[in-house]
C-alpha cells in the first residue's frame, strides 16, 4: 500500500467514527507518558491477527479461566466451553456461574454471550477479536475489530471523569510509556448476556483493564503464538504472512475485579501480521439466533430474531 493509498485508507476508517468529544481535564499524570508527536511512538499500522478464540496463559503468576474439555492434542474444546471453575482467581459466587455455564455447553447447548447474541462486546471480552487495527491520532486512539464493525476509541493524556457512565466499552484513557501503549478502562457497563470471557465469567461495576501494547521481535511474535496454539487450535480461516518476518504486537492486559475475583490477574494475546491489507464484511443481526428457525436457541427459546415478512425489493 502506497502513501496515498494508506492515507485514503485511514480518512475513510475515520469518517466513519463517532467522534468522542475530550474531557476538559489536565492530561492523566503518569511518569515517561509521551507527547503524541514524539518521534519514538510505536508505529501500530496494520491488520494484526491473533488465530484463537480466547486469551494466551501469562508466562507467570495468576491467569485466566481455562477450559476443562480439551481435545486429544490437550488443545481447548471448541464445542465444550467448560471453565474452570476451581481457578483460584474466581470467588465463590463467580465460580458457580462459570460452573452453570459449563454444564450447559457439557448437555449440548450453547449458553448465551455477546458474540452469539450479535452484541456489542465489553472490555475485555472483545479481546477475542481474530484481527484488529490500530489508528493513531494525536489525542486518541482508535481500534478497530473485524467482527461486527466493532470498534473503541481511547482519549490519550487524558483522565477518567469524576463519574462514569458505564457503557458497553468502558470510558478508556491511554497515554505513551517509551514503546508501550498504556490503556486504562473502567465503567464496563453490565447487561443480561454479558460475560468476560468465553467461558461466562461474570464481572462487576468495579471492574478495570490495563492494557498494555508493544511491538516485539519477529522470534518472540511466533514463540508467542506457539505457545497459544497449544491452549487454543489456531483458526484455518484466519492466518498470519508466512513471508512477513518483521515484528509482531504483543497484548498484555491486567484485570481487576473486587466483586468477582480474589485477586487480579493477566493474560495475553500476541498477534502477527495479517497476509491481506482488506477485511471482509463481517456482521449478524442481534438475536438473530438459529439459523433456521429465526429463533434465539439460549435462554428465550420463542424470542424471534428480526427477519422480514417478504422481500424489500
Amino acid at each position: 500500500m502506497n502513501l496515498q493509498q494508506r492515507t485514503l485508507h485511514v480518512a475513510a476508517i475515520l469518517a466513519m467514527a463517532i467522534a468522542i468529544p475530550a474531557l476538559a481535564q489536565a492530561p492523566q499524570p503518569t511518569a515517561g507518558a509521551s507527547a503524541a508527536h514524539n518521534a519514538s511512538i510505536p508505529d501500530f499500522f496494520g491488520i494484526w491477527v491473533h488465530p484463537f478464540l480466547g486469551f494466551d496463559n501469562p508466562e507467570s503468576g495468576p491467569g485466566p479461566v481455562r477450559n476443562k474439555s480439551r481435545m486429544r492434542n490437550g488443545a481447548s474444546n471448541f464445542d465444550q466451553l467448560v471453565g474452570d471453575y476451581s481457578n483460584p482467581i474466581l470467588k465463590p459466587h463467580a465460580a458457580e456461574i462459570v460452573k452453570k455455564m459449563g454444564e450447559i455447553s457439557l448437555s449440548g447447548r450453547a449458553f448465551p454471550d455477546p458474540d452469539n447474541q450479535c452484541m456489542a462486546q465489553p472490555v475485555p471480552y472483545i479481546f477475542w477479536n481474530f484481527e484488529i487495527q490500530m489508528i493513531q491520532q494525536p489525542d486518541k486512539i482508535t481500534i478497530l475489530y473485524h467482527h461486527d464493525h466493532d470498534y473503541r476509541q481511547i482519549r490519550l493524556n487524558s483522565r477518567h471523569p469524576d463519574k462514569v457512565t458505564p457503557s458497553v466499552h468502558g470510558d478508556s484513557i491511554g497515554w505513551y510509556e517509551g514503546d508501550t501503549l498504556v490503556i486504562d478502562t473502567v465503567g464496563v457497563k453490565v447487561g443480561k448476556y454479558t460475560t468476560l470471557d468465553r467461558f461466562g465469567t461474570p464481572y462487576s461495576d468495579k471492574l478495570h483493564i490495563v492494557e498494555r501494547y508493544k511491538l516485539i521481535d519477529y522470534e518472540a511474535a511466533k514463540d508467542g503464538q506457539d505457545r497459544a496454539a497449544k491452549e487454543w487450535n489456531r483458526v484455518p480461516a484466519y492466518t498470519v504472512d508466512q513471508n512477513y518476518r518483521g515484528k509482531g504486537l504483543q497484548l498484555e492486559f491486567t484485570v481487576e475485579d473486587e466483586g468477582v475475583f480474589t485477586m487480579p490477574w493477566k493474560a495475553l494475546i500476541t498477534y502477527r501480521r495479517a497476509p491481506h491489507t482488506g477485511w471482509e464484511e463481517f456482521v449478524c443481526a442481534e438475536n438473530l439466533g438459529h439459523y433456521n428457525t429465526g429463533k434465539e436457541y439460549y435462554s428465550d427459546m420463542n424470542a424471534k430474531g428480526p427477519y422480514a415478512e417478504k422481500p424489500d425489493f
